[in-house]
């Protein structure tokens, strides 16, 4: 299946959570933290008062509660605004 977000949106793949601490401590599943970074894997063309500026590949940081996470083809992806976007790395 192919996705293709629409006007402002861009569709995201977050980084896997963290696994362990510095110190080798185990996080378990329930106590690990939504990762806030991704790769972005397709964008949409913007619209007449937002340009769109990001690209496919870019590895970026989004807020906490920004966009809806969706599941296709059991890979789960975030779909957000442009605007939601706090910075690109």
């Amino acid at each position: 299946m192919t996705i293709k977000p629409l006007a402002d949106r861009v569709l995201i793949k977050p980084a896997t959570a963290e696994e362990k601490t510095q110190g080798g401590i185990i996080i378990p599943d329930s106590a690990k933290e939504k990762p806030l970074k991704g790769e972005v894997l397709a964008v949409g063309k913007g619209t007449k008062d937002e340009e769109m500026v990001l690209k496919v590949g870019d590895q970026v940081l989004y807020g906490k509660y920004a966009g809806t996470e969706i599941e296709v083809e059991g890979e789960k992806l975030m779909i957000m605004k442009q605007s939601d976007v706090l910075a690109t790395l």
